[in-house]
């Protein structure tokens, strides 16, 4: 499989140092460049034509944002946000982006987001609870979330965990997440009879991506497959280990 090939873009050159050390440290990676701004980014993709692009929001001219709307379908790369502002998230899923990682960017979270490029561009291989994508037949647990070209059609069995975030939810499938606005009470009823199991107030979990749980003092912690941690609430404990234990 040919490395994958990243621009990375941020008008702080600490932060294009930082983010080019641990793409370093990722198997199958290679940088092909960095640019400092919007126009320097465009530029940039028209010339190396990168795999993915790592992209800063918040920049002088031309954000991030304004660089993904810029962007044609011929010659668009994968998007993963890099900012150190978690309320651009919405508007980072509206134009399709991959990822959306918070400063200082984690090693591991980062590792993850690379991760989920490469599902996205190669797929994932169908297995227990997996589809072979959105376009598979619908069944009443299926969400619809906005995105660039109107609603996509999101397979419950493609979605590994749930996060709530503030006045939306964050659906994280292997290959991408998905954001849509819902509260979190209403998305259980709806996820009722799902695969998917709530854990915590403020997330649900498909229990065969669950690898191992830990402990962090009284707290429980799930660890999944992608090593993603998600902590569980007291009181969805018990009926979370009865399922666990099948």
């Amino acid at each position: 499989m040919a490395p994958l090939r990243i621009l990375i873009v941020d008008d702080e050159a600490l932060a294009l140092d930082r983010l080019e050390t641990l793409l370093a440290r990722i198997a199958d990676v290679v940088v092909v460049g960095r640019a400092t701004d919007g126009i320097d980014a465009l530029d940039r993709i028209a010339a190396l034509t990168p795999d993915v692009m790592l992209l800063d929001i918040q920049m002088p001219g031309l954000d991030g944002l304004g660089v993904a709307a810029a962007l044609d379908g011929g010659q668009r790369p994968d998007l993963v946000f890099v900012t150190a502002h978690d309320h651009h998230a919405p508007a980072a899923f509206d134009v399709d982006a991959v990822d959306y990682l918070l400063k200082p960017v984690d090693p591991d979270r980062l590792a993850r987001a690379v991760a989920r490029v490469r599902l996205r561009r190669h797929g994932r291989p169908p297995g227990p609870g997996t589809t072979t994508g959105v376009d598979a037949s619908p069944t009443g647990h299926d969400l619809w979330v906005p995105d660039r070209t109107g609603l996509r059609r999101v397979a419950v069995a493609d979605i590994d965990w749930i996060e709530a975030a503030r006045d939306y939810v964050l659906l994280h499938a292997a290959d991408r997440s998905h954001m849509l606005r819902v509260t979190m009470t209403d998305l259980e009823r709806r996820l009722a009879g799902s695969a998917l199991v709530r854990v915590h107030r403020s997330a649900f979990v498909r229990p065969d991506r669950v690898a191992r749980i830990g402990r962090s003092g009284r707290t429980a912690i799930l660890i999944l497959t992608d090593g993603t941690q998600v902590q569980v609430g007291p009181s969805y404990l018990d009926r979370l280990e009865a399922i666990l234990a099948g």
